[in-house]
This record gives structure tokens, C-alpha cells and sequence, in this order.
């Protein structure tokens, strides 16, 4: 098809509509998480039943056009995580891989609740026993590589579990690599990784282990809400085809510059390994890990 490799400049439910059925192989939404927040186009305030009913639409749409052994990635934050679950999988008739646990710091600082510093991440798939996932492109240090220095350890090293964390150094002794964490730094505004066009930027690191373990190169990943273009960016390093959905017009000319920037087989931005190093920010200050005995070492990262 002629209309991969770019981003067009439409609404989700049009450009879906436009696709056939069973042609994507991934899909990656971080679509508004009707908060309030302020886009540059898009109205982020709706009632909660037309928000439930607009997401549904374009869920079933996203069912429609992925192929048998598709895969579907939904951000999204806690008001309505729940909810749209329970649409997935008892309306729409998706399989839950796992409901993912992504732990950041640099969120919002409330006064009258606990910060928040985490969002879902939904793994869904269309054929419970027919899907991608490339375990061995995926896989993290163990802790009996990282700090056991065992010999029996698994020089592949051990899946992700289904938390993911950015900030180990936090809670050095509770987020260890065989507990349920990941590790990915927010894009923060000082780090070089940030386009600067776009609030609710993910990190490239993050995109990249959704990617790799959920489609192949050559398979087409699709983002119906383009956003800062992460999705297409990492998509195009790592040799997938890809197709994108902007409302703006901004936001789509602010993508293209991204995507051109680019090319297939560039590294991802960001730490691709927190435990182990730290994101470069705008000034290219990084912090080093430090050494310290195996027995008492933590878990270096970003700097705050």
C-alpha cells in the first residue's frame, strides 16, 4: 500500500475508515485522557458517556483493521483505565496480555491526593493464540547478572515484568530486576530527546520495547493520535512501515521535520537501559553510574 511511511493530517475515525480490515499489524494509541488538557486543536473536556462512546468507536475500528495476529497498545491514565478494559475485552472481544505498570517521576504535584506517577498501558490482542511477541528482543539484566554476579545467569538476560519504572535509584532496595519493574525515564523538558511541540511526549525507549516485542520489521504499526510522533519515529528506526492520524496541522508539519530527521537503523533516544546509564539532557549533562560493591550496589539513573 502507497500510503504507508506518514502522518496525515485527519481525525482517527475518518482515517480508519479509509483502511481495509486486517491490514496493521500494531497498533499504538495514547489518545486525550479527557482531563482537561489543553491541545492545540482538540477539545479534551467531553461528557463521560460521549468519551466512552467515542472510544468505543474507534476501538472497534482498531479490531477492524488489524490482521489475525494483531496487536493493540492503549495508554491511557486511571479515570477511565478501568472502563475501557472492560470495553476491550467484554464488548470488543480483545485478549488481555497483560495490563502494564508504567512508574515515572516529574508528574504533576498535587496538594490535597498522592502524586501521581504512573499511567496503564494495555496489551491486547485479537487472537489470543496467534500473536506476535519477540521475547528475545526484549529482554533486561537479571538481578543475578546485575548484582549477584552469578555464573548461572541467563547471558540473554530475563523479560520485563509488567511494571515499569524510571527512577530505580528512588527505591534502590525495592525496585530490583526481578521484581515486577521497567525502567524509562519521562521525557522530562531538559532532556535532549524532547521535540518541544508536544506535552505528552513518550519516550523513545519506551516505544521501542512495545515495537520490537510486538511486530517485526516490515509490519505495519499505526498511530491514530500522532501526537509528537514518537511512535512513527521509532517505528521508522526500527525498519516497520507506519501510518499516522494528527488533528493539527502543526503538530503534523512538527512531525514530518521529526521524521526527516531520521532514518532506519539510527539508535533510539533516551537511556536504553536506566539501571545501567542516564538520558542526555539539552545540555549534555549525564550522570555516570557509580561504582560500588556488588554486594550493596544500587540502581544509578536519571538525575533529578
Amino acid at each position: 500500500m502507497s500510503d504507508w511511511d506518514q502522518i496525515k493530517r485527519t481525525d482517527c475515525m475518518e482515517g480508519l475508515k479509509c483502511l481495509d480490515d486486517g491490514c496493521i499489524d500494531l497498533v499504538f494509541a495514547d489518545p486525550p485522557f479527557n482531563i482537561g488538557y489543553d491541545y492545540d486543536v482538540y477539545q479534551d473536556n467531553l461528557d463521560n458517556d460521549e468519551y466512552l462512546n467515542w472510544t468505543r468507536k474507534w476501538m472497534s475500528e482498531i479490531k477492524r483493521v488489524l490482521k489475525t495476529d494483531g496487536t493493540f497498545w492503549l495508554a491511557i491514565g486511571d479515570e477511565y483505565a478501568a472502563e475501557l478494559k472492560v470495553i476491550m475485552q467484554r464488548e470488543l472481544g480483545f485478549t488481555c496480555r497483560s495490563w502494564v505498570i508504567w512508574y515515572y517521576t516529574f508528574g504533576v504535584n498535587c496538594t490535597k491526593k498522592f502524586n501521581r506517577s504512573h499511567a496503564h498501558l494495555f496489551h491486547m490482542v485479537k487472537d489470543a493464540r496467534q500473536f506476535t511477541f519477540n521475547a528475545d528482543d526484549v529482554r533486561v539484566p537479571s538481578a543475578r547478572q546485575l548484582v549477584y554476579g552469578d555464573k548461572r545467569a541467563n547471558s540473554k538476560g530475563r523479560l520485563p515484568d509488567d511494571t515499569w519504572v524510571l527512577r530505580p535509584q528512588d527505591l534502590p532496595t525495592a525496585f530490583c530486576s526481578d521484581d515486577d519493574t521497567w525502567y524509562f525515564p519521562r521525557v522530562a523538558g531538559t532532556f535532549k530527546e524532547r521535540q518541544g511541540f508536544h506535552g505528552c511526549q513518550m519516550p523513545e525507549q519506551l516505544l521501542g520495547r512495545i515495537i520490537r516485542v510486538s511486530s517485526n520489521a516490515g509490519d505495519v504499526v499505526l498511530d491514530p493520535f500522532g501526537g509528537s510522533g514518537t511512535t512513527l519515529a521509532v517505528a521508522k528506526k526500527l525498519g516497520r512501515r507506519f501510518l499516522g492520524f494528527e488533528l493539527s496541522e502543526d503538530y503534523v508539519t512538527a512531525i514530518n521535520s521529526r521524521l526527516d530527521r531520521i532514518s532506519a537503523g539510527d539508535e533510539l533516544e533516551g537511556s536504553p537501559e536506566p539501571q545501567l546509564s542516564a538520558p542526555m539532557t539539552g545540555n549534555g549533562r549525564q550522570v555516570k553510574p557509580k561504582q560500588q560493591d556488588t554486594a550493596q550496589q544500587s540502581l544509578p539513573g536519571m538525575d533529578g
